[in-house]
Formats: structure tokens, sequence, C-alpha cells
């Protein structure tokens, strides 16, 4: 089973005490999008946006999201040592 991504965009919001309306705006994205984001409801994120969200909001990606806690996934060494079961 593989650990989740937690999104924790609202956290730093409310540390900058910024709107998600200004953010999404000084980022380029629409606030649908930028909501969709922050509740996690995204397969993924582009480099891109993820610079812009840590320029805006003086952060690193690290500061914007987070494992949960769980089992951890095999390392690329392990599973590529390991035969193919097909």
């Amino acid at each position: 089973m593989a650990r989740d991504i937690i999104v924790t965009l609202d956290v730093m919001l409310a540390r900058r005490k910024m709107r998600a309306k200004d953010l999404a705006a000084a980022i380029g994205i629409t606030e649908a999008n930028l909501s969709l984001l922050k509740s996690g409801k995204v397969k993924g994120v582009r480099f891109e946006t993820l610079a812009r969200l840590c320029e805006a909001l003086d952060c690193k990606p690290g500061d914007l999201l987070d494992c949960s806690e769980g089992p951890a996934l095999p390392s690329l060494r392990t599973a590529a040592a390991s035969p193919d079961p097909f």
C-alpha cells in the first residue's frame, strides 16, 4: 500500500495571511484549480506551478506537501532486482 501525499497549502496560506483568490491571481491559475489543489483532489502538479506557488508564498515544496504515515514504498533498487512477475 502506497503512502498518500497530503497537500498543506491551506496551512501556508494561513501562515502568510493570504487569501486563495489572491494567490491564484499571483500565480496565474483559476481559483477553481487552486481549490482542487488545496483539497488534494488532483493527480499531480506541474513543477512550474509548484515553483510559482513557492515563489508567491516564499516557501519550499516540502512546506506545501507532506506524506502520510504508512508502509514505505519499495526502493527502486529492490523493485529493479525483483524478477518480473509477467
